[in-house]
């Protein structure tokens, strides 16, 4: 059902993303086809493997349903509450996948670019089922939210932050106190140090409020997008394993402990030591603009 609530969406995203195009043609090289086409594949790739990651789990969520703690009636109160809850678990999702390696494997695909506009949000792995992201909306099913309507609340979620990747909207008033906003997002998206790990809110701001992660955009220090070790390729599959490939070739170095070996797999990514993996938050600055290598099509 995720899936196709995002591709009945599909016209509306395509067509803002050609708006948003024709917006930065002539102010900054915001978008690059090779880009473009690049996020456009992993997207691609990425819905075909969420469709066939819920037919495999849905028995599951039912599974837990069965044995849920409230019986919850389908009225609008209910639905609003499993959207709160829904994304308070997106919060701690995205956090881990930010903070542990194995689960970092997978999103480091969306932070890859260099650049940030609306087709970022695309810029997804296939790979996400096999680090675990299913596993975070269970506790809703066990709560007594029925799993089809969890579906479409975290389809709905994901829907929303299509809308905050972008550099052509500012601040937006009071509506940053709650709610993510691309302001907000732009930080998240940056590799600058006073950004890194920060704002890991889907439509609410107040989880990363409350629980510390949050950085407002600073004028001062204007964010430079993509991974602290950029990834020099607009290649779909590279862009999807090159970090599993790492991440498995440092656990494999001889002469480890078996602690050592788990830490590479499931403690932070910056624990890494090949030449992909994020790298310690360090003050050097490139003064050259933030572009993909290779990019000519200016």
């Amino acid at each position: 059902m995720e899936s196709w609530i995002l591709l009945a969406m599909a016209p509306v995203f395509l067509g803002l993303i050609a708006v948003e195009a024709w917006y930065w043609k002539d102010r900054r090289p915001v978008y690059s086809l090779r880009d473009t086409l690049s996020n456009a594949a992993l997207a691609l790739m990425h819905q075909g493997a969420d469709a066939i990651a819920w037919l495999l789990v849905i028995g599951l969520y039912y599974a837990v349903y069965q044995h849920r703690l409230f019986d919850l009636p389908g009225s609008a109160w209910t639905i609003a509450g499993l959207f709160v809850a829904q994304d308070f678990f997106y919060y701690w999702f995205h956090r881990a996948h930010h903070r542990i390696r194995w689960m970092w494997a997978s999103h480091v695909t969306h932070h890859s670019s260099e650049r940030l506009n609306l087709s970022t949000a695309f810029r997804q792995s296939l790979t996400y089922p096999i680090s675990g992201m299913w596993l975070f909306w269970l506790p809703l099913a066990w709560l007594g939210f029925e799993p089809k309507n969890i579906i479409a609340v975290v389809a709905i979620n994901l829907g929303f932050q299509f809308f905050v990747h972008t550099e052509a909207v500012g601040k937006l008033g009071w509506i940053e106190r709650v709610f993510n906003t691309p302001s907000h997002h732009r930080v998240h998206h940056a590799r600058n140090p006073k950004y890194i790990d920060r704002n890991y809110a889907g439509v609410l701001i107040i989880w990363d409020k409350l629980f510390g992660s949050f950085v407002e955009e600073d004028p001062a220090v204007p964010c430079e997008y993509g991974v602290v070790t950029p990834i020099r390729t607009h290649n779909p599959i590279t862009l999807t394993f090159h970090e599993w490939i790492a991440m498995f070739r440092d656990a494999a170095r001889p002469q480890q402990s078996l602690g050592s070996r788990f830490k590479q797999l499931f403690g932070p990514p910056e624990r890494g030591h090949s030449e992909t993996p994020r790298e310690p938050r360090i003050e050097f600055r490139d003064p050259r603009p933030a572009l993909n290598a290779g990019d000519t099509d200016r």
